[in-house]
């Protein structure tokens, strides 16, 4: 479930409109802040679990991780000789959260102390599996076939399907990502972990949004790593360019990729965005909208 979908607010600004270009005025307030984002970060978008107290909904969450290590991969044909592995793996995975991170570094990461590191031909069919259970959702890298962008990359970004399945698997709670504490086996990232669960919960409903509007979603990344676009949503040639930032307030710093991306794609550009924690909807002077995540919708 999406924010609009749990009630968290009502959305002032459609995904849809945006795409359609004209970038159109902006209006809109919520109450909603940050200290609710992070409960709904950890409360979950499965509508079986989310109301249950917060002991009950972290028992079923770790019960729905354990049925997939314990029971789903052989239901698949896939026999996991090492479920504890396969657990690490993961926690390795929701510790690489909205980055670009190799896939051989996520598995060093998971091995640690632990031993011996696993081989690829290990490694490689968790992602595939996990994928086709749906538990895994990476976004794909965008690569546009007609444009001046040069020297793109193309590895996906990490994201679970819901981002409270990163949480439980790196056993943190509320205090702790507000207090900006990091956990699970270290992987390099620029930000918090809370900043990373916060755009994974974003992606999760800007990828609701863009199928509803018969968009598809992608996310930027030149090779070097100097330029990048968080979330790239597209249909029939618009684009629209997201950036996700926890903070309240947007300086001309967290919007230089976005300038940068409408200069160099010119018309194909609708409408370039911010999408904050904050509390109003609003265009800055140079024409990048900036819009509480609760107040996006459809």
């Amino acid at each position: 479930m999406t924010l609009v979908e749990r009630g968290l607010g009502e959305p002032t600004v459609s995904l849809r409109g945006l795409l359609d270009g004209g970038r159109p005025p902006l209006a809109g307030r919520t109450d909603v802040r940050l200290q609710q984002y992070v409960d709904e970060i950890l409360a979950s978008g499965f509508p079986g679990i989310r109301r249950l107290p917060a002991r009950a909904r972290q028992a079923q969450l770790d019960g729905y991780l354990e049925r997939i290590v314990d029971r789903d991969f052989e239901e698949l044909g896939r026999e996991v000789r090492r479920p504890a592995t396969l657990r690490r793996w993961l926690e390795a995975y929701a510790a690489a959260t909205a980055t670009t991170t190799a896939y051989d570094k996520i598995r060093d990461a998971a091995t640690g102390d632990h031993g011996t590191k696993p081989t690829k031909a290990t490694t490689l069919p968790y992602r595939d599996i996990l994928e086709r259970l749906w538990l895994i959702d990476p976004v794909p890298a965008w690569l546009p076939t007609r444009s001046r962008l040069k020297r793109l990359a193309s590895p996906s970004k990490h994201h679970l399907a819901d981002p409270a399945l990163a949480a439980r698997l790196l056993g943190v709670d509320a205090e702790a990502l507000l207090a900006g504490r990091t956990a699970g086996p270290h992987l390099p990232r620029e930000g918090t972990l809370l900043g990373a669960l916060f755009e994974s919960l974003v992606t999760l409903c800007v990828r609701v949004c863009a199928e509803a509007a018969s968009a598809r979603v992608g996310h930027l990344r030149t090779w070097g790593g100097e330029r990048e676009i968080d979330l790239i949503v597209e249909r029939a040639g618009s684009i629209v360019g997201i950036e996700v930032k926890l903070g309240q307030t947007i300086s001309d710093a967290d919007v230089r990729h976005l300038r940068w991306l409408r200069d160099e794609l010119g018309e194909a550009i609708r409408d370039t965005v911010v999408v904050t924690a904050g509390p109003a909807a609003y265009r800055r002077p140079d024409g990048i909208a900036v819009v509480p995540a609760s107040l996006l919708g459809p």
